[in-house]
């Protein structure tokens, strides 16, 4: 039995998406990696499970990175599942429950969705880090004692973990270098998604992000998410900005009413087709 995807993108991050609401499909993560090799499988960033709804929700979602780990949200592939859900049903809003939460759903234009990401989370142990720490500004540099080439970052969890250092230059530092360093630092327990964020005002940002299990990737709306408050707590920047990264802009508000974040941002589909069997089951690869 072949197994149809969907291919889709949000500003260059990629998903291959399996629409299981029908027929429930067995994944590990040995066959995750096959299926996002971008050489010898299909290639994606994230591999994106549409499963049945419940109590009320459109559809459940569940979200593997290129690694093969499985984790709790992906605000890019969150915009494109329901941008699809929502042209399939005629629906103005939907709701898709994740492992990070229930992320309701709205047009806002021409292929354009905003997803309610709910509240980021500051507490440390939240994040989670392995000690007490403020997280407006953790104890954690790179380089020389006396000086450092990345110090004082911020942490904050939107359904996953993001650690983000304001810089005056994203492209000044050697992100490909930096991003694993830090991903796999001793002070994150699970690991973190890491971010360079220039700010221009303090309405607009650049921002380069190291994804955790991606590597560099065109764009992370989580990262988009979490670079909001964590400027608005250090009084950098507005609570509504516009952050542009590699391949485009999200436009983030932190809303000052309930602190829930609202993510703006471009959907697309790219191309439909079918898995091939021999990455459904990978041989010779330890799940």
């Amino acid at each position: 039995m072949t197994q149809p995807f969907m291919k889709m993108n949000g500003l260059g991050n990629d998903f291959v998406v399996i629409d299981a609401r029908q027929q429930p499909v067995s994944l590990n993560d040995a066959v995750v990696r096959a299926i996002a090799d971008r050489t010898a499988g299909i290639g994606c960033d994230q591999l994106i499970v549409i499963e049945p709804g419940r109590d009320g929700a459109a559809a459940g979602m569940r979200i593997w990175n290129h690694d093969g780990g499985e984790v709790d949200a992906c605000g890019n592939a969150t915009r494109c599942v329901a941008q699809f859900l929502m042209e399939e049903s005629g629906a103005g809003q939907v709701s898709i429950d994740t492992n990070a939460g229930r992320l309701v759903c709205t047009p806002a234009g021409d292929n354009l969705v905003t997803v309610d990401m709910g509240q980021p989370r500051f507490d440390w142990q939240d994040i989670p880090l392995a000690e007490r720490m403020d997280t407006r500004n953790l104890d954690l540099r790179l380089g020389p004692i006396d000086d450092p080439v990345l110090f004082g970052p911020s942490a904050v969890n939107v359904g996953n973990p993001h650690c983000i250092f304001f810089v005056e230059d994203v492209n000044g530092h050697q992100l490909d270098k930096v991003g694993p360093m830090i991903e796999n630092h001793m002070l994150f327990p699970e690991r973190t998604n890491v971010s360079l964020v220039e700010i221009r005002s303090a309405g607009s940002f650049r921002q380069r992000v190291w994804e955790r299990g991606v590597g560099i990737t065109k764009a992370c709306g989580t990262a988009a998410c979490a670079s909001v408050p964590a400027a608005a707590r250090r009084r950098l920047a507005e609570r509504v900005v516009d952050v542009e990264l590699d391949r485009g802009v999200l436009h983030v508000e932190w809303r000052a009413a309930d602190d829930h974040i609202f993510m703006t941002g471009p959907t697309q589909f790219d191309y439909a087709g079918d898995i091939d069997d021999r990455l459904l089951h990978p041989e010779g690869v330890a799940s």
